[in-house]
C-alpha cells in the first residue's frame, strides 16, 4: 500500500460515513487553527466523488464553505486578541520585535497575496486566518483574498482528484 493510500484508509471511513459534513468540520477547524489532515480530508473526498460515492459539487461546497469560514474565525479571533498574544508570547516562539515588525510591513504591502498563497503551505493554512487579524490586515482585503485563496485551493485538490485521481489512485 503507498503512503497516499494509507493516509487516505484513515480519513475515507469518515468522509464516507459522514459525508461533505465530516469535510466541512475537517476543513472548517484545520482553517481555525486545529492541527487536521484538511488536505487529505479533501483528497479521500474527492477520490470518494470521482468513485461516485460522494457529489462532486457537495464536496466542492463543503471545502469552500469550511475553509472561508474557518479563516474568517480565525481572522476574529485574531483581531479581537491576537496582537497581545503575539506581543506577550512571540519573543517565546521566536517572533522577536524586528520579526514582528518585517511580518507587519509584509503584510501591509503583500497581505492579500499572503493570505491567498498561505492556503496552499501547510503550517501558513492553519495560521493564516489568526495572523491576518493580529496584524490588523483591512476586513474587505481579507474577505476577498480569503475566498479568492480558498477556490484556488479547493479547486485544485477536489477537481485535480476527481479528474485525475481515478489514474492515480
Amino acid at each position: 500500500m503507498s503512503f497516499v493510500e494509507h493516509g487516505l484508509a484513515h480519513l475515507e471511513p469518515y468522509v464516507a460515513a459522514y459525508g461533505a459534513l465530516a469535510l466541512f468540520a475537517i476543513v472548517y477547524l484545520e482553517s481555525l487553527g486545529a492541527p487536521l489532515p484538511g488536505e487529505s480530508a479533501l483528497v479521500a473526498a474527492a477520490a470518494l466523488a470521482a468513485r461516485g460515492d460522494l457529489s462532486v459539487a457537495h464536496v466542492l461546497l463543503a471545502a469552500f464553505s469550511g475553509a472561508v469560514l474557518g479563516d474568517s474565525t480565525g481572522y476574529l479571533i485574531g483581531r479581537v486578541g491576537g496582537r497581545p498574544l503575539l506581543m506577550r508570547f512571540g519573543p517565546h516562539i521566536g517572533l522577536t520585535p524586528e520579526r514582528y515588525a518585517r511580518l507587519s510591513k509584509l503584510m501591509r504591502q503583500r497581505g492579500a497575496w499572503v493570505v491567498m498563497t498561505a492556503r496552499f503551505v501547510v503550517v501558513l493554512r492553519q495560521l493564516n486566518g489568526l495572523l491576518a487579524g493580529a496584524m490588523m490586515m483591512p476586513w474587505p482585503v481579507f474577505a476577498a483574498a480569503n475566498a479568492a485563496g480558498a477556490a484556488l485551493w479547493t479547486g485544485a485538490w477536489v477537481l485535480g482528484v476527481y479528474v485525475f485521481g481515478t489514474r492515480v489512485l
